[in-house]
C-alpha cells in the first residue's frame, strides 16, 4: 500500500468522480483507476461502487476514508516537522473558497505566501460554504474562506473579515425601489434570484423567512454574483445580495435593505485548532491582505 494510493482514493471519494479526482492530483483518469484497482486488490474489498454515474462509497470504503485521511496527514506533518526543525515551511495546505465569491484579498495573500514560501503546495477548492465546513472538520481542507449567518461555525477557529446585511436589488423603476427599504413580507411577494443553498447568504434570507412563516418563490438560483445581477437587471426576479456585492452593480440596479432580516451575513475564514506552522503564516497573509486600505 502507496501513499500516492491513499490519496488517489480520498480524492475520488471527496470529489465523487474520477475524472474530478485525476485533475485534482494532476495525473490521467486511468492512472488514477489503475492505482485505486490495486489498492483494492490488496485490501480485499472494493471501496468504491461504479454502477451509477456518481461514484459512491461501499461500506468497506466508508470504513477506510477516514484512516487514508489519518495517514495521509501523518505523513505531511513529518515534512512540517522536519521543516520546523530547519526553519523552513513545507508540506501542502488545501485552501476552500465559497463559490460565487471572488474576493481579490484571498488572492493576494496567497501569492504572497507561495512567494514566500515555495516549498508548500497550495490547492484551491471552490465549493459551498456546508460542504466546506465538513471539509475543514474532516482535515480534508487546511484553511476556508466561507459565507455563515451570523454565528461562525461550532468547534472551529474563526476570523470575521466581513459582516454585513442583505439587500433587495431591482432595476429602476421596479416598485421596490421607490421606498428606502423593502419589508421582507414585500419582497417575497415577488420572485426571487439568490445564491443556492449551502451558501451563507441564502442561510441568512432562508432563516429569515422561515422565522416568519414567509414561503418566498426562489425563480432563479446562481452562484455568481454578475449572474444574479444579471438576471435581475433583465427583471427577471429580484436579486437579494449583500450590500458590498450590490455595490458593484449601482449602474443598473437600485439596492435597498431588507427589514425583517436583521442577521448579518458573514464571510469568515475558518480552520481547526491546533495547526501547523504553514497554517499559521498563511492566515497571517490573509489578516494583512484584508486588513487593507479597501478592507479596513
Amino acid at each position: 500500500m502507496e501513499l500516492r494510493q491513499l490519496e488517489y482514493f480520498v480524492a475520488v471519494a471527496e470529489e465523487r468522480n474520477f475524472t474530478r479526482a485525476a485533475e485534482r492530483v494532476h495525473i490521467s483518469q486511468s492512472g488514477v483507476s489503475a492505482q485505486i484497482r490495486r489498492l483494492e486488490r490488496e485490501l480485499g474489498a472494493e471501496l468504491f461502487d461504479r454502477s451509477a454515474r456518481t461514484v459512491t462509497l461501499t461500506v468497506a470504503g466508508k470504513a477506510a476514508l477516514a484512516h487514508a485521511r489519518t495517514a495521509l496527514a501523518a505523513a505531511g506533518a513529518v515534512g512540517q516537522a522536519v521543516g520546523e526543525v530547519s526553519d523552513l515551511i513545507r508540506g501542502r495546505l488545501t485552501v476552500g473558497m465559497v463559490v460565487g465569491c471572488t474576493v481579490t484579498p484571498l488572492f493576494d495573500a496567497l501569492a504572497a505566501f507561495h512567494r514566500d514560501h515555495p516549498g508548500v503546495e497550495l490547492s484551491l477548492l471552490e465549493d459551498n460554504s456546508d460542504r466546506l465546513v465538513e471539509g475543514v472538520r474532516a482535515g480534508a481542507v487546511d484553511l476556508a474562506l466561507v459565507g455563515a449567518a451570523a454565528a461562525a461555525p461550532e468547534g472551529l477557529e474563526t476570523l470575521t473579515l466581513i459582516s454585513e446585511r442583505l439587500v433587495a436589488a431591482v432595476p429602476p423603476g421596479h416598485p421596490l425601489a421607490a421606498g428606502p427599504r423593502v419589508a421582507l413580507s414585500e419582497l417575497v411577494a415577488h420572485p426571487i434570484v439568490c445564491m443556492p443553498p449551502g451558501t451563507g447568504l441564502r442561510t441568512v434570507f432562508d432563516q429569515a423567512c422561515a422565522a416568519r412563516d414567509l414561503h418566498p418563490v426562489i425563480a432563479l438560483q446562481a452562484t455568481a454574483a454578475d449572474a444574479i445581477a444579471d438576471l435581475a437587471a433583465r427583471d427577471l426576479a429580484v436579486a437579494v445580495l449583500s450590500e458590498s456585492m450590490a455595490v458593484r452593480y449601482g449602474d443598473r440596479l437600485t439596492a435597498r435593505l431588507i427589514e425583517g432580516v436583521e442577521t448579518p451575513a458573514l464571510l469568515a475564514l475558518i480552520w481547526k485548532g491546533g495547526q501547523g506552522p504553514a497554517v499559521r503564516e498563511l492566515l497571517a497573509y490573509s489578516r494583512r491582505a484584508f486588513a487593507g486600505p479597501a478592507h479596513a
